[in-house]
């Protein structure tokens, strides 16, 4: 018996445009897009950057309208990550035209995949927490 088996090709768990799922990070992402670009950036470097960091760097690039670039770059990051696809065009230009709906989507997604990005870089989720070490005499 000969069965055809195609691999699932991961998908987004948030649409583009789905931003009334979480009306606060909604708000703080229209009102402090740093914020929430500072909380992605955080998870998807896995601690190695702060969101404090991040977001700081996201304020300057957008006194000169450069944060799109930014943006892109952690978004592009964020999909290699999971295996997702470049929905629905490139990444440079979901952030371009619509950047709030973008970090809002990306904020979903790591939400969806059982981080907090408003807690910050704890460790992968679901990963038992580590014991402190016992005293011993």
């Amino acid at each position: 018996m000969n069965i055809s088996h195609r691999p699932q090709i991961p998908k987004w768990s948030a649409s583009l445009c789905s931003c009334a799922s979480d009306v606060g990070t909604c708000c703080i992402t229209c009102c402090l897009p740093c914020i929430t670009f500072g909380q992605i950036a955080e998870i998807v470097e896995e601690g190695k950057t702060s969101c404090a960091k991040q977001g700081c760097l996201y304020c300057l690039l957008m006194m000169c309208s450069c944060h799109c670039l930014l943006s892109c770059v952690y978004r592009e990051k964020l999909r290699a990550k999971f295996g997702l696809p470049a929905e629905p065009c490139n990444d440079c230009c979901v952030h371009f035209c619509c950047e709030a709906c973008a970090l809002c989507q990306e904020h979903a997604e790591l939400k969806n995949r059982g981080f907090d990005p408003s807690k910050g870089w704890n460790g992968p989720p679901n990963v038992p927490p580590q014991m402190p070490p016992t005293m011993r005499r």
